[in-house]
């Protein structure tokens, strides 16, 4: 029981990191970028290949994960995000499916439809047990237990830089009155950049770093663009502990559901979303002033 516990807070660690940039860019920027799986997938496949082909280290990887991801996130959003931030959510949602697929393609095309395997450095490898000679003995992988370790500093360090920093002070401001926010002398445009680039960063580190729990392969945007939204809706779009929980709760949910209900398990979560959203339709937190 502790083990599935421990694993589904491993699951729902890495699915808020790849999902918590598009909470902000849904919840602070009122922007839905349904290809937000597509720059999750470009950080995975820059590890792989980086590890694979040229022998780079897993923890070099994972920043360049999120550089790349990041770096390609800026120049999408200077050029075809930028003029979609006033259309209506419809075009949005059109816009960011067809370039969603289209990362789809262009994976499969130059990378093949076959999924990825990543090697972990053997230091990632194996297991701990706890209380091994009881009742609740608690199996703890090395690489789960470092990927709650990753993300837990991310979440701390992300929390801190939008509650309390200028630049978290800068984006609430644009977000809020964007004229006012210019005629404070801040640089709309430029705290939007910074802050989907940061998203797309995000994403591409938790690619990185769910590409041997979750598997790699070109349908990635596709296959757990659900689940994003499932963080999303049910956490909601204001805060960060919100998505968090909300991650949690699905992480456990999905690893104890397709452990003891297998034909049941997506069930599972879908009902519990279902239940969560009829009790609380605006999300699980909400920032009081902000957008519902």
């Amino acid at each position: 029981m502790l083990t599935l516990l421990f694993d589904g807070v491993a699951y729902g660690m890495l699915l808020f990191i790849l999902a918590v940039g598009l909470c902000v860019t849904m919840g602070l920027m009122n922007f839905i970028n349904l290809a937000h799986g597509a720059f999750a997938m470009l950080g995975g496949y820059v590890t792989v290949a980086l590890m694979q082909r040229h022998g780079v280290p897993f923890l070099v990887c994972l920043p360049l994960a999120f550089l790349a991801s990041a770096a390609v996130g800026v120049v999408l959003e200077r050029t075809l995000y930028r003029p979609m931030y006033k259309k209506p959510h419809l075009d949005q949602v059109l816009f960011s499916i067809g370039l969603a697929f289209m990362a789809v393609a262009s994976a499969d095309y130059l990378m093949g439809s076959q999924q990825q395997i990543m090697q972990l450095p053997d230091w990632l490898r194996g297991r701990t047990e706890l209380l091994a000679d009881t009742p609740f003995v608690l199996g703890m992988g090395h690489y789960r237990l470092f990927i709650i370790a990753v993300c837990a500093a991310l979440t701390v360090a992300l929390q801190y830089v939008l509650s309390a920093t200028r630049f978290g002070s800068r984006l609430r401001a644009s977000v809020d009155d964007p004229r006012a926010a210019s005629g404070l002398g801040i640089n709309v445009n430029v705290v939007f950049a910074a802050t989907f680039a940061v998203g797309s960063g995000l994403a591409g580190l938790g690619g990185a770093l769910g590409a041997e729990v979750l598997g790699l392969d070109p349908t990635f945007p596709l296959k757990f663009m659900v689940y994003f939204l499932i963080v999303v809706a049910v956490g909601g779009t204001t805060s960060i502990t919100g998505p968090l929980l909300a991650a949690l709760l699905l992480g456990i949910a999905d690893v104890a559901g397709k452990y003891y209900i297998p034909k049941l398990g997506a069930f599972i979560v879908y009902a519990l979303m279902i239940a969560i959203l009829i009790w609380r339709p605006q999300g699980l937190f909400v920032r009081q002033g902000g957008k519902s």
